[in-house]
């Protein structure tokens, strides 16, 4: 994560969130560049994920929070740790592509090939339309200057929590009044089909975080503070226990603070086992691509609704 700052405030914020595309959208018949000029005109590719139109999905679109083409080289921002310095902002490479007419051809290291025909909807707008899933996923352009990964970091920051394995209490203060939290050692947060999902666990100075035995499970939200972008508030519910309020505020890309509401308690959490989605498949680190792969995708914030792009190739 780059140091905190905010680059250009609302209005930033409003182009680059907002959607409109299932209401009115606008096409450019004839682009006045050549579609490989048009996908490298721009550093980075946000992917408008709440945009999307379309019952199917793109593994590989579905992950990312930007996409970049250079050269034939396609590159994707698919963790928030380390967004904006991985891969000198453009985060890791994940396959190769080739653009001619108004077709996009994506040869992905893990997902293999998949094609799309490519409209441009404004000046900075283009649809993939995947006609083997009948789904489209809409792309705003941005260079790397003007880009604000950290509003995209804390506005997902639900997704952070889960690029960790495990987070271990490494710090309680020496302020607040006992509760049970205290007790609390390890956390995790679950991706997947189990999107809300926590547990947590009471060992203490577990050596192998794969064998943390977990004794409490139930489900996670994170919450927004007015006027403040960077402080959240996270709320585990507890299966068959009560409720617990922090404020939770990022230290680093490896390490959080949760502020316990009722007790005035502070504890740190570190992150360990951080797994990095889509990685080459050529690292040493004796775990598969394939294996985190499955562990995170993005989901829409907004309903799915049916595309109404008509497929016109012969499939």
């Amino acid at each position: 994560m780059k140091t905190i700052k905010l680059l250009f405030g609302f209005a930033f914020v409003a182009t680059l969130f907002t959607s409109c595309y299932v209401e009115e959208t606008h096409y450019i018949d004839e682009p006045p560049v050549s579609l490989n000029q048009l996908l490298s005109s721009y550093d980075l590719w946000y992917v408008d994920i709440n945009a999307t139109q379309g019952y199917g999905e793109t593994p590989f679109l579905q992950i990312a929070f930007t996409v970049s083409f250079n050269n034939g080289r396609m590159y994707a921002n698919n963790n928030l740790v380390g967004i904006g310095s991985q891969g000198n902002g453009y985060g890791v490479e994940i396959g190769s592509y080739d653009a001619y007419d108004r077709v996009l051809d994506v040869y992905h290291i893990i997902d293999g090939y998949d094609s799309f025909d490519v409209y441009q909807v404004d000046y900075n707008t283009i649809e993939l339309y995947n006609p083997f899933n009948d789904t489209s996923y809409f792309l705003n352009g941005y260079q790397r200057a003007n880009f604000d990964y950290d509003y995209v970091f804390y506005d997902n920051i639900h997704y952070f929590l889960q690029e960790y394995t495990a987070w271990e209490k490494t710090y309680t203060s020496n302020y607040g009044v006992l509760n049970d939290f205290d007790n609390e050692n390890y956390l995790q947060f679950l991706s997947g089909g189990n999107d809300d999902t926590f547990r947590s666990s009471q060992d203490v100075n577990a050596y192998n975080i794969n064998n943390i035995y977990w004794d409490f499970i139930g489900s996670y939200g994170v919450g927004n503070v007015s006027g403040n972008m960077y402080l959240k508030t996270l709320t585990l519910d507890y299966d068959f226990f009560d409720k617990e309020f922090f404020e939770l505020s990022v230290i680093n890309d490896s390490k959080i603070a949760l502020y316990h509401s009722s007790s005035g308690t502070v504890y740190e959490f570190t992150g360990r086992g951080y797994i990095q989605y889509y990685r080459n498949a050529n690292v040493e680190d004796g775990k598969g691509a394939k294996q985190s792969e499955e562990l995170k995708k993005r989901t829409q914030k907004t309903k799915k609704v049916e595309n109404t792009r008509e497929n016109t190739r012969s499939i």
